[in-house]
């Protein structure tokens, strides 16, 4: 299915084959082999079991991004209250400033419209979420006021944690 579409970027469902290109693609960027394609094909199944909702950006034809929805997420600040969570979004870094996220949140945001008034995510607290963080909050996402989470678990004060990728403070945005 197609989401949104101009003459250089199109929004479709993730395929198969772009799980590979990916992973491909994040490996020479530097990242973590371990883990990243099974992440990629995790996210197809969950579609596929109609759990999720996991999309493809195409930049002039090329993979570029991705974001994922699950319209009644199961963990974070917001389970179990019906909001769909907008979960492991991404733009290649030769990608970047195309307005290619951009697109990609308008239309996850859209399809979490369709499910309820509030949509949330988490974004990782270190230096390499600085861009995401500062679109969240551009994008009119705010903190849930309750702190961080660190595994999938909220962190009680001056508990020790890591500033990884699992140290995270989750948002909520009221959508139209």
């Amino acid at each position: 299915m197609i989401y949104n579409q101009s003459d250089e970027i199109l929004i479709r469902n993730l395929q198969e084959g772009d799980a590979q290109i990916i992973t491909y693609e994040e490996i020479a960027q530097g990242w973590d082999e371990e883990g990243r394609l099974d992440k990629y094909f995790l996210r197809l199944k969950d579609q596929a079991e109609g759990r999720a909702i996991a999309l493809a950006a195409e930049y002039q034809g090329n993979v570029a991004g991705y974001i994922n929805i699950y319209p009644d997420s199961k963990w974070g600040a917001f389970a179990g209250l019906g909001y769909p969570e907008i979960v492991d979004f991404g733009v290649l870094e030769k990608y970047r400033r195309r307005g290619i996220g951009s697109r990609l949140m308008d239309a996850a945001e859209k399809i979490a419209s369709n499910y309820a008034d509030v949509v949330y995510l988490g974004v990782g607290l270190h230096s390499g979420y600085g861009s995401a963080q500062r679109m969240y909050v551009k994008r009119g996402y705010i903190p849930d006021g309750g702190g961080v989470w660190y595994k999938d678990k909220l962190c009680i004060p001056y508990e020790k944690c890591c500033n990884d990728d699992e140290l995270v403070l989750y948002m909520s945005k009221q959508l139209c």
